[in-house]
């Protein structure tokens, strides 16, 4: 018999990326260590981008829109993670720029009903030799239009 990859909820727009809080995650109260949500999204935003092909291994030059550098973060807490287990983070771009993007996320129940944190964070696309502001590339725009809130 063959484990079967765990069913993501679907989610009305962005994606549902599931995540692992350890037991060395929670702090000395037993609660999720407010520097681990960003930890945890960014791990699952890096999971995102590398189905497609967006990934770092270590070359600057050959970064592409891997090359990025944080503007803004803003995180709010909303309820505490008590417990190791599976969660998720929800993902999506609030605004995809020529060579910036806002995205939003959720930390939340796997199943995408409870918010224990929300935010937004800012990236700059950097040209690896001069680390000033540099296009996306269609690709990784193309991808990102994906990924975009559905205005109100």
């Amino acid at each position: 018999m063959t484990a079967q990859a765990p069913t993501v909820p679907a989610v009305s727009h962005g994606r549902l990326v599931p995540v692992t809080v350890h037991f060395d995650d929670l702090d000395a109260l037993g609660l999720l260590h407010n520097a681990r949500y960003p930890l945890l999204v960014e791990r699952a935003w890096t999971e995102l981008w590398q189905e497609h092909g967006v990934r770092f291994d270590g070359d600057w030059a050959a970064a592409g829109d891997a090359c990025n550098a944080v503007k803004e973060l803003r995180v709010t807490y909303e309820a505490p993670v008590t417990s190791p287990g599976t969660y998720a983070v929800h993902l999506w771009l609030e605004r995809l720029g020529t060579t910036g993007l806002t995205y939003g996320f959720r930390f939340c129940s796997a199943d995408g009903t409870r918010t224990y944190a929300h935010g937004s964070r800012v990236l700059v696309r950097l040209d690896a030799a001069t680390l000033r502001p540099a296009p996306w590339s269609e690709t990784f725009r193309a991808a990102g239009r994906e990924l975009l809130r559905p205005a109100d």
